[in-house]
């Protein structure tokens, strides 16, 4: 008869968990789904795996990453699909706050990008800055028949990146991407890094999945030309949903989440993460909560503050106070 109860049991919790939509029932407790559209260049480290292990280990909470582009990502977010985004464009998430669809905006972490190159380097960029060197890039383009540059051509924040960059360099961003030099991969980091070493071209990258593709995976034989330079700087930020657009959405898990990626625990193992792959000196990561809110002046800080921050009037904030969720506060302490 206990037998007979407990396959009961577990038939009816399989049959709630098909229909049960954003509930997760494991054995006898209830977990809440928490969906979080993200960024490729931010997934493909591994880091969201070690904080998803840490996340669900203390809440009751199933935490689910979607990997796509930051303007994918944004645009899942608008339609309600997703309750919270993990992305890297401040002026796309500046606009996603403008219109509405999201509150309660946290810096969490930082990187730099990089320009990585076959060895060789025949355009001739290395030890350059950003805009020196892309000029040289296309004038070697435009002298040979091959692919020079791949892009991810995605519409993420990687690509929003870039075109700012071809931007400060003086080019029209339509224009260069038309020239038959110019690869669009449409497609993640990875993909487009593995399509840059098939070409031995250049292109542009987060470090981190650089390091992982190059360093850990060895997939890959390009080299980091340029890095860590300010007009390279790459900042992450976290995004709750708003619920008054999407009543549905898991606001309240969104906040949870927030609270833990700004904790100690996670800003150390932000900044932890990768230094048995790559060493100090090749940290995928770097935290930042902290700095940001003992207004400190490493210079790094102002760079956040100059790159990431919105500006309202003549202040510069990490969330404007129109855009904070009042019920939370101490998201801001």
């Amino acid at each position: 008869m206990k037998l007979l109860w407990k396959m009961v049991i577990i038939a009816a919790i399989a049959t709630t968990m098909l229909v049960a939509g954003t509930v997760v029932y494991t054995q006898y407790f209830v977990r809440r789904r928490l969906v979080v559209s993200t960024t490729t260049s931010l997934y493909e480290t591994g880091l969201l795996d070690e904080i998803e292990k840490t996340f669900e280990a203390k809440y009751q909470i199933d935490l689910q990453f979607v990997a796509v582009g930051t303007g994918v990502a944004i645009e899942q977010a608008q339609n309600g699909d997703v309750d919270a985004i993990l992305v890297h464009s401040p002026s796309q998430e500046k606009t996603f706050l403008q219109e509405g669809y999201g509150v309660s905006r946290k810096i969490i972490a930082y990187n730099f990008f990089t320009i990585v190159g076959p060895e060789s380097d025949a355009a001739g960029i290395s030890g350059l800055n950003a805009t020196e060197a892309l000029k040289k890039i296309v004038e070697h383009g435009r002298n040979q028949t091959g692919k020079i540059w791949v892009s991810r051509g995605d519409g993420s924040g990687t690509h929003a990146k870039e075109q700012s960059l071809w931007k400060a360099a003086g080019y029209n961003y339509t224009l260069i991407s038309a020239e038959s030099w110019y690869a669009s991969a449409g497609s993640g980091m990875g993909e487009t890094l593995l399509k840059a070493e098939q070409f031995s071209a250049y292109t542009l990258s987060d470090i981190g999945t650089y390091l992982k593709y190059y360093e850990k995976d060895h997939r890959i034989t390009l080299i980091s030309l340029i890095a860590e330079r300010k007009e390279l700087l790459n900042v992450y930020s976290a995004i709750a949903v708003n619920q008054t657009k999407h009543s549905h959405v898991n606001f309240d898990g969104a906040i949870v989440f927030m609270k833990f990626l700004i904790s100690d625990e996670c800003q150390q193992l932000i900044e932890d993460f990768g230094k048995s792959d790559y060493g100090q000196s090749g940290r995928l990561f770097h935290a930042v909560v902290q700095l940001i809110s003992q207004n400190s002046t490493e210079q790094i800080v102002q760079w956040i503050r100059n790159y990431a921050f919105i500006k309202e009037g003549t202040e510069l904030y990490e969330c404007p106070p129109q855009y904070r969720d009042p019920r939370h506060p101490e998201l801001y302490s």
